[in-house]
């Protein structure tokens, strides 16, 4: 099966760059191809297109014959702060003559102005997603996808324009942050990015890809500060599941089970609040243990079904909620008062 473009770029630059820089960025070892839960199957980020020449080239097309002079030509006009037609030509650049030499200087030269001159922080990161798709060996790789999480923090906080206005759109900041992971898995602020990733999918209200997320994270970077932190949150998130979807024994000792592992792993601070969790889950557990006992004593079963399953309820929970008036009840029906 054929990798997309950009995963097999992310590769070799990855391995090149650690073999001439010893970079962090790819310490490492997992690359685009390695599978991220709760990312979302995006377009952009898993089949990027290419780009070719605009309809009616003859208006849209470059103003020069040749790539060196059409860079040339803007270069004067980023020198006369021309900022909307050197962004215009520099694009055209890039689409008549991909693959010269000029081309990934015009596309870096293309982002750059977006950000810094134009301040139009989303056509920026897809200009920057794209060199760090189609360019990957020929600029500087992990400067690129800094600027990509650099502009992505930006996004988070400008949200999205249109017209004049600019409102928030959590869809498209988050695939931008799993844009960022997907292509440099292993810098430094990778960490940072999967729990702005985890966060906005619980502002979406999708807590069970949010725990994909947080999991997955902490797997990756175990024994690093954000993994303490995916931990708490995953154990907020699983609770909030929990009250969402229902209670069931099933779920509610699944989560149980989750809460006691992050307990023993967990930091001084975090047990504090996981303790609160667990607290909680075990008094609902004892909760559906006692419903479920109390179901066989009923005119249509038998005493000693009941009794079995309210001596069994004691043994779990000798101290429990119930446990005095399981034990009047059992007593009840140990002396035949089954009514």
């Amino acid at each position: 099966m054929r990798l997309p473009l950009f995963a097999l770029s992310v590769v070799i630059a990855a391995v090149c760059s650690a073999q001439s820089h010893s970079d962090p960025a790819f310490d490492s070892g997992r690359y685009a191809t390695d599978a991220y839960p709760g990312f979302d199957d995006f377009e952009e980020n898993t089949t990027p297109q290419r780009k070719t020449p605009r309809w009616f080239s003859f208006f849209t097309g470059p103003e020069c014959d040749s790539a060196s002079e059409q860079m040339k030509y803007c270069k004067e006009l980023l020198a006369e702060e021309s900022w909307s037609d050197a962004v215009d030509e520099l694009d055209a650049l890039v689409r008549a003559w991909p693959s010269s030499p000029e081309a990934p200087q015009a596309q870096l030269m293309l982002a750059e102005t977006l950000e810094r001159k134009e301040a139009s922080y989303e056509k920026a990161f897809k200009e920057y997603r794209y060199l760090v798709d189609f360019y990957s060996l020929q600029v500087d790789y992990n400067a690129a996808a800094d600027s990509m999480y650099r502009v992505a923090c930006t996004l988070k906080i400008e949200g999205k324009k249109l017209v004049f206005f600019r409102f928030d759109n959590n869809v498209d900041v988050r695939r931008a942050f799993e844009a960022c992971v997907l292509r440099a898995p292993g810098a430094k602020w990778v960490p940072s990015a999967m729990l702005m990733i985890a966060k906005l999918r619980e502002d979406e209200g999708q807590y069970i890809e949010a725990i994909k997320v947080y999991e997955n994270l902490r797997n990756i970077r175990f024994g690093e500060a954000e993994a303490q932190t995916a931990l708490v949150r995953e154990a907020a998130a699983r609770m909030k599941v929990l009250s969402k979807f229902g209670y069931n024994r099933d779920r509610i000792r699944d989560t149980l089970s989750f809460l006691e592992s992050a307990q023993r792993s967990a930091s001084q601070e975090s047990r504090v609040r996981i303790s609160s969790y667990l607290s909680e889950v075990r008094a609902l557990l004892e909760e559906e243990d006692y419903l479920a006992a109390k179901f066989y004593d009923s005119r249509m079963r038998t005493g000693r079904s009941a009794i079995s399953a309210y001596e069994d309820f004691l043994m779990k929970y000798p101290d429990g909620v119930h446990s005095e008036e399981v034990k009047a009840r059992l007593e009840q029906l140990k002396k035949g008062n089954v009514k």
